[in-house]
This record gives C-alpha cells, sequence and structure tokens, in this order.
C-alpha cells in the first residue's frame, strides 16, 4: 500500500510525512499510517484529495508524491515482476489488482522488457470498471464506480498508466462482488494469508469462467495479491 510504504520511508528518514485520505478510507489503512509516524489530512470526498494535498503542499512545501500517477511509484512497482521472474523463469501470465493503474502499468514494463512473450492481465470489479471499458474503447474513460466492497480499487487510470494499459496489458478482466468474496473466502481459508477484497481481484478472475476460456494455455501465472489491510472492527465476531 503505498500511503503505509510512503509513512515508514518518511520515518527511516526522519522526515514528516503528510497523507491525505478521504474520510471513507478504512480506519486499518489510517492506523497504518499512523503507526509509521506519519500525519494523516482528512478530506471529504475521493475528488477533494487532490485540492487538499496541493493545500498541504503550499502550507508544508512538501513534495507532493501521487499514489500511482508518478514514474518513480510506477518503476518500484515493476520490482514485482522482477521479482517473480527471478524466481519462476517460465511464468506464462502475471495478473494484477488494477485501480490507478501503478502497479499494473509497472509490472507490465518490466515483464515485457525481461520476456516480451508473456502475458499480462488486469483484474477490477464490475462495479468500478474504467479500465476494461478504456481498453474496450481505445480510450480512456472515468471512473464510474465508487460502491465496490474493493475499496482500494475505486480511483481511476492516470495520464501516465493509460497509454501502458493500453499498449502493454494484454487483457482486463472484471469480476463481480460474489466472486471478490468467494476469493477472498478461499485464500483465508486454505492459504491461510490475509488478503483484502483489494487484494483478491486478481484470483477472482483467474477463477472466472470468462478466463479460463479466454487462456486455456496459460498454466504457470504469477496472480499479485495487493494487499492484506483489512478492518477486524467492522466483521461480525
Amino acid at each position: 500500500m503505498p500511503k503505509v510504504a510512503l509513512a515508514l520511508a518518511a520515518k527511516l528518514r526522519g522526515i514528516p510525512a503528510y497523507i491525505v485520505m478521504p474520510l471513507s478510507a478504512p480506519a486499518v489503512k489510517k492506523r497504518g499510517v499512523l503507526g509509521y509516524g506519519a500525519q494523516v489530512i482528512d478530506c471529504p470526498t475521493v475528488e477533494s484529495r487532490q485540492p487538499t494535498a496541493d493545500r498541504i503542499v503550499a502550507e508544508t512545501g512538501a513534495v507532493f508524491i501521487h499514489p500511482y500517477n508518478n514514474p518513480d511509484v510506477i518503476a518500484g512497482q515493476a520490482t514485482i515482476a522482477l521479482e517473480a521472474l527471478e524466481q519462476v523463469a517460465d511464468l506464462d501470465a502475471i495478473i494484477t489488482p488494477v485501480g490507478g493503474g501503478g502497479m499494473m502499468s509497472g509490472v507490465a514494463i518490466a515483464a515485457k522488457a525481461l520476456k516480451p512473450g508473456i502475458k499480462v492481465f488486469g483484474a477490477e470489479p464490475k462495479d468500478a470498471d474504467d479500465a476494461y471499458r478504456s481498453k474496450e474503447a481505445g480510450e480512456l474513460l472515468p471512473q464510474t464506480g465508487t460502491s465496490t466492497i474493493a475499496d482500494g480499487l475505486r480511483t481511476g487510470l492516470g495520464s501516465l498508466t493509460w497509454p501502458v494499459v493500453r499498449d502493454l496489458v494484454d487483457a482486463i478482466y472484471t469480476v463481480s462482488e460474489e466472486e471478490i468474496k468467494a476469493a477472498m473466502r478461499l485464500v483465508w481459508e486454505r492459504m491461510k494469508l490475509v488478503v483484502e477484497p483489494s487484494g483478491a481481484v486478481s484470483l477472482a478472475a483467474v477463477l472466472s469462467e470468462d478466463f479460463r476460456k479466454a487462456n486455456p494455455d496459460v498454466r504457470r501465472i504469477c496472480v499479485v495479491f495487493s494487499g492484506g489491510n483489512v478492518d477486524l472492527d467492522a466483521w461480525r465476531w
């Protein structure tokens, strides 16, 4: 999660970090940021994040780091593909969740450079499917859905990530809320790993009938679980 990683990086270097988060952000993510000593700056809505960040930059002189539409962030997340191919050189494909597209862009750039024949897929909720629609239309379309359980994927593609998605990503698959929940449950129960809904979307796509029909020859696939930020306080015990 870039916001928590940024908070940790700032702490290790002894510099302040200001993380702008909407009021609707899960409490577990805010606690992660606060736990590393960063300051959480609340904003009322997702749309108000940028104006709020601009104000903080003006007031503090801080450097603005976009969570996904930033070349350094994209390059950092490209190391996922590097590590995957170092460990399993004969991978047929890599699939990642897609929200803003930073992770998927980085993975696509690195994977295609290291192994041109590899396939790179994206996965996103049907209720937040701007990447799928953009890919189908051949032009960047806005995000229109914000109700998905996968809160980390409610953002839309950026000006830097869209061209990579357009040119290097082989396909994007969408999954229902029930498919996301089923994949998350499978990981928790069978793999004994903590994964959040946003992180389980890639597995949900791989398990879908659409994916299996379209990719019968894909045998060795790296499925990226992008996060494990589950707000246990919101669960019924």
